[in-house]
């Protein structure tokens, strides 16, 4: 699959799966929710590994790394962020969990030495821009009494983007991204399974349609497709440039409220989508091309 269609499978997959996660919060504890949907997520990626004829053996010395992704991707962030969800708005924890394109560019360039490019930069901010203007008035109204969820969402934040990295070592040390993707949800699990028990969170299970559909989804599309795209991504072109995805997310998520939850687009937040389009050009133009774009503005 080419740069582009990845990149675009991400952002609709993961973009869809904001709504998904409003049908996992209810009956089952989030932590319940998320051993489901790892351990599924997991299943599904052993036997396509098995039926492609894709080895899920790795050496001894790897197993850290790959247990370090399943901590940091796959199991603590997201139960940060599942916690974090229950006394912040959806919009701003949409603009925090955004603010990891930023965190993407200086962990790259302080743990891997990759050089930083001035457009990612000038991309970033403009996607930042972009999603405080859409959702402003949702951070307005945010007190002071969600100060702890908000420093709980960037460590949930800051989690992934370490996940991030060390997918792209990974790969840079010939690791497949699939299988390791596969054993990495399979240590997630595990540390949600073992969270979960400490916790004494009752294993529940709904059986309401929207609840198995929408796990399914989260399973199957967001955790096994949707990881092994943005992955291969952050391989491909780096996670500095792969992160700017995380920014298109919520608009997504915005366009099928439109059509869901009859949201209504205000001039600000047109604005917004329009910074935030602005800079994922700028990030994913090449090099060249932006150089040319610079010549052409300052004419």
């Amino acid at each position: 699959m080419n740069t582009a269609s990845l990149y675009l499978v991400t952002v609709l997959i993961w973009g869809s799966s904001w709504l998904a996660i409003r049908y996992q919060i209810g009956i089952v504890a989030p932590e319940i929710s998320l051993v489901y949907r790892f351990a599924l997520a997991t299943v599904v990626l052993v036997l396509w590994c098995t039926a492609r004829g894709i080895s899920l053996r790795f050496r001894l010395r790897d197993h850290p790394y790959l247990a370090l992704l399943g901590f940091c991707l796959f199991s603590m962030n997201y139960l940060l962020f599942y916690h974090a969800a229950f006394n912040l708005a959806t919009g701003l924890l949409a603009v925090i969990f955004s603010t990891m394109t930023v965190m993407n560019i200086v962990n790259s360039a302080v743990l891997l030495g990759r050089k930083t490019e001035k457009q990612t930069i000038l991309g970033a901010c403009l996607g930042l821009a972009g999603m405080a203007l859409v959702f402003w008035p949702q951070i307005q109204q945010t007190g002071a009494t969600t100060f702890a969820a908000v420093v709980i969402s960037v460590i949930a934040t800051y989690l992934a983007s370490i996940g991030n990295i060390l997918s792209a070592r990974n790969q840079m040390h010939g690791l497949p991204v699939v299988s390791a993707n596969a054993i990495g949800m399979a240590y997630g699990t595990c540390f949600l399974l073992i969270y979960s028990l400490w916790s004494g969170a009752p294993f529940a299970f709904d059986t309401a349609g929207s609840y198995i559909g929408s796990l399914a989804f989260l399973a199957l599309f967001a955790s096994a497709i949707a990881f092994g795209c943005y992955l291969t991504l952050v391989g491909r072109i780096g996670p500095e440039k792969a992160a700017y995805a995380t920014v298109l997310f919520p608009i997504v998520a915005l366009s099928l409220s439109t059509w869901v939850e009859n949201f209504h687009w205000q001039g600000r937040a047109i604005a917004g989508v329009i910074l935030v389009l602005g800079g994922n050009v700028i990030v994913l133009l090449g090099q060249t091309h932006f150089n040319a774009l610079i010549r052409l503005l300052r004419r």
